[in-house]
């Protein structure tokens, strides 16, 4: 390896470890809250996601939601449990399954999101807004680099 390939290791694992610490300790302000209303952040993400885009197939959830369908999937149920969301067949094609929320869910994510964005907020605090802009560009550019797949070789 090169000094620079040295460097760039060194500066990536640096600012790997600092944004997924930065990532724990929003969440971490987060999560009492969601707790107390008996959730966590996965089902509250369903939950926020019905109440702003409507209702939506899984596919659509998932491509929105970070997490396997499978677990998708044990979300929307629990949910559904709870009588949060319904799943219904759609109208034009009875193929495709749509959850919605349901009135008590509504109410639920409604009452909620407010104080959530809020706190989300007070999170963020220790940057200015247009930081936060450039922090919002510098992690979508991020999150579209490390998307491409990686051919992986034996290492072992």
């Amino acid at each position: 390896m090169s000094k620079a390939s040295d460097a760039r290791t060194a500066a990536s694992l640096g600012a790997y470890v600092k944004l997924m610490r930065a990532a724990h300790a929003v969440q971490a302000r987060l999560e009492p809250r969601l707790e107390f209303a008996g959730l966590t952040p996965l089902q509250f993400a369903v939950l926020e996601a019905l109440l702003h885009r409507g209702p939506l197939t899984h596919r659509d959830l998932a491509a929105r939601i970070p997490t396997s369908a499978g677990n998708l999937t044990e979300v929307i149920h629990s949910l559904a449990r709870r009588d949060l969301v319904q799943r219904a067949r759609a109208p034009t094609d009875r193929r495709i399954r749509l959850v919605a929320l349901t009135e008590t869910g509504k109410i639920l994510v409604t009452r909620l999101f407010p104080v959530h964005a809020y706190d989300i907020t007070e999170a963020m605090k220790g940057l200015a807004r247009g930081e936060l802009l450039q922090l919002a560009g510098l992690l979508r550019k991020l999150g579209k680099a490390a998307a491409v797949p990686v051919e992986l070789e034996e290492t072992v």
